[in-house]
């Protein structure tokens, strides 16, 4: 069952081992290079993500379509072109969707050419994974390594969230480095909220007690508003992006960026979250205080999984410590809902790990070809990366819309 806008590469059904050819027989490689051709798999990606143990909205469908809309780039120093592989039974079942971006770099004569999963951003993208259906990791990496062997020449691939069993099936010509992994945090909630708040840390219990009765002592009326519909969220999103800006100028704490400081990223969360919220998977999470909005979050519901984004609060309120407050509302809402588990993004910070979450490591892994060419290239990458200045910019690559 191939879809007409998909473009047949491969099909499998020979091997030179019969244990292979149980693994391999009967499985078709097809290949996406535009971005409106995604739309021809939205059943295939709700099937693939309703099957993950991590609920992200990260790989749904909406995402890669408005990221592609948003950021594949299309400059002197940067190219960008969209290759997805998908990958089905003989029975029309798809077991695999491996969304990639090529990216060319160029400064003057000199090229380099590397993959990545898409959504290869400064941030707003906080966790790429391929799809695959359990137990066909190992079988889906082995027929996309093949097909990016046809591609042309490239210098590495970035992988994110790649199992064991999927970089046993990259192995081969290409050297694979595995990287320190991405640390995401999970709270898995139980049936109430006075059975989650006993089972705290004595720090936390103690500075929810503070946030609540600040409030209190100083007669402030609170009260959580969940924003749902387009229509709101579209408003909520005014007051995010205003509360995110000012968490980001305030100075003597952590240093929180502005992610959303580029027109194109504003034009890119208020897109995303407008089709996730035609799916009832948005939420604007708004701390009211007298009649004001002075916390906010974004937050995906995706089953029984809330994931939580990017925040930002006022710094007028600062010593109530609201986005304390905020989160312990936001949690009590999700307990309210059903809701099992509060994903709290990836980054480690005493903000996420005083709360007591369960660990989830993300794997990182690096493909480098053999060539010295390549490793010389991706070693200055790297470096470039890690610096500032011009040469940083080119290399790594802030990416701009399309005209």
């Amino acid at each position: 069952m191939s879809n007409t806008l998909e473009q047949p590469v491969l099909w499998i059904g020979e091997s030179r081992s019969a244990s292979r050819k149980a693994r391999l027989a009967g499985l078709a490689v097809t290949k996406i290079t535009s971005a409106e051709a995604l739309d021809s798999l939205r059943a295939d990606y709700d099937d693939l993500n309703r099957d993950r143990a991590l609920a992200l909205p990260f790989t749904l469908l909406e995402w890669h379509r408005a990221w592609c809309a948003s950021f594949l780039a299309a400059t002197e120093a940067i190219e960008d072109s969209l290759i997805v592989y998908v990958v089905r039974l003989a029975t029309g079942r798809c077991v695999g969707i491996v969304p990639m971006v090529h990216t060319r770099r160029s400064v003057g004569p000199f090229s380099v050419c590397s993959l990545a999963l898409l959504g290869a951003d400064r941030a707003l993208t906080e966790i790429r994974m391929p799809l695959v259906a359990r137990g066909y990791d190992a079988v889906v990496a082995r027929l996309v390594q093949q097909e990016l062997g046809k591609i042309g020449r490239w210098d590495w691939i970035q992988w994110i969230g790649a199992t064991p069993a999927f970089g046993r099936g990259l192995a081969g010509s290409t050297e694979l480095r595995w990287q320190p992994p991405i640390m995401d945090y999970l709270l898995d909630l139980p049936a109430d909220w006075e059975s989650f708040r006993s089972n705290l840390k004595r720090n936390i219990r103690e500075s929810l007690r503070h946030c609540y009765n600040s409030l209190k002592r100083d007669r402030r009326e609170y009260s959580l508003v969940v924003l749902d519909s387009p229509k709101d969220i579209q408003s909520g999103l005014a007051d995010f992006l205003r509360l995110h800006a000012l968490r980001a100028q305030l100075p003597g704490t952590v240093v929180h960026p502005d992610h959303f400081a580029s027109a194109s990223a504003r034009a890119f969360l208020r897109e995303v979250c407008a089709q996730l919220a035609m799916r009832n998977i948005t939420r604007v999470f708004q701390l009211i205080v007298d009649g004001q909005v002075v916390a906010t979050r974004i937050g995906f519901v995706m089953g029984d999984s809330l994931y939580l984004y990017y925040s930002g609060f006022d710094p007028a309120f600062a010593r109530y410590s609201v986005m304390t407050t905020a989160l312990a509302e936001i949690i009590k809402f999700a307990i309210a809902k059903g809701i099992r588990t509060v994903n709290l993004s990836p980054g480690t910070d005493v903000g996420k790990t005083r709360w007591g979450p369960r660990e989830v490591p993300i794997s990182q892994l690096v493909q480098v070809e053999r060539r010295m060419r390549s490793r010389a290239a991706r070693t200055a990458y790297e470096f470039a990366c890690s610096g500032t200045g011009w040469i940083a910019k080119v290399v790594a690559g802030s990416r701009r819309p399309r005209s």
